[in-house]
């Protein structure tokens, strides 16, 4: 199992780069996962200061740039090594050396979790490339669906498999895109959806990533079922679902075909 997944959107505040955070802790956590977490939002990263990296020495921007290893610009945090972007980087850097330079350590890690950038340039370009399938991240509202069909499309062109839509900040569903809505002009799965959990707020203001912050949030728990999918296990469910069985939801339903169809077919040569 040695598969590198790209979290991507093209439309910037939908929390992608705190669930990338979020999917790397809890799967070192709670999973046991040996997990590579690379920040390739290259122009404005912040995946460093979600995984409580202020000043990062070495950094993704090095490593682009010949100046050092990738090995020397890992930063190991709450049991997940993490290279860092650099805030401000003098010079121009080839992002599309991201795949190379990845792959001379992609075999030492379970999962190796990719931040991407939300513009739609050569910097999405070299996560896509990088990246054995993708997740995309996006809320349930018209501008960001728009976004995320053309993240979609550009992922098809480039024979990259989409594992599915993430949807986050749920607030208000009376007034929002249903999953059935989103699955349906995307054409892709929805396997996770994340309601507006203030302890994401919370986690990221004290640099720590939300399933370390606090493991039963709703934010949480939704990143863990996701990860049981990833990892080919079963989800922990409730008391009351365990005594009470109830019909499960679509997403439920799609992190099971996930398991069996994307698990299976990536990871069985483990």
């Amino acid at each position: 199992m040695h598969k590198a997944l790209g979290i991507i959107s093209i439309k910037g505040g939908v929390g992608k780069t705190t669930i990338a955070s979020s999917l790397a802790a809890d799967l070192a956590a709670n999973y046991r996962k040996k997990v590579l977490l690379v920040d390739a939002n290259y122009n404005a990263p912040n995946l460093g200061l979600h995984m409580d990296i202020v000043e990062p020495d070495k950094t993704i921007h090095h490593v682009l740039d010949n100046k050092t290893n990738i090995e020397k610009a890992i930063h190991n945090r709450f049991g997940v090594d993490v290279i860092p972007g650099s805030y401000v980087y003098p010079r121009k850097i080839d992002f599309l050396k991201l795949s190379d330079k990845i792959n001379k350590i992609k075999d030492n890690y379970h999962f190796v979790i990719i931040d991407s950038s939300p513009s739609l340039n050569e910097e999405l370009l070299s996560t896509m490339l990088a990246s054995d399938a993708l997740f995309i991240v996006t809320t349930p509202d018209y501008p960001t669906l728009s976004c995320s069909l053309r993240a979609a499309n550009l992922a098809k062109q480039r024979g990259k498999p989409i594992a599915g839509i993430i949807i986050n900040k749920v607030r208000d569903p009376k007034y929002e895109l249903t999953l059935q809505q989103i699955e349906n002009s995307i054409e892709i799965p929805v396997v996770a959806r994340i309601p507006d959990d203030k302890t994401a707020t919370r986690a990221i203001y004290t640099r720590i990533p939300t399933p370390i912050y606090n493991k039963n949030s709703p934010f949480s728990k939704e990143i863990n079922r996701l990860n049981a999918a990833l990892t080919g296990n079963a989800e922990k469910l409730s008391l009351v679902r365990r005594i009470f069985p109830i019909s499960p939801k679509k997403e439920e339903v799609n992190r099971q075909l996930l398991k069996e169809d994307f698990y299976t077919s990536l990871f069985s040569n483990e």
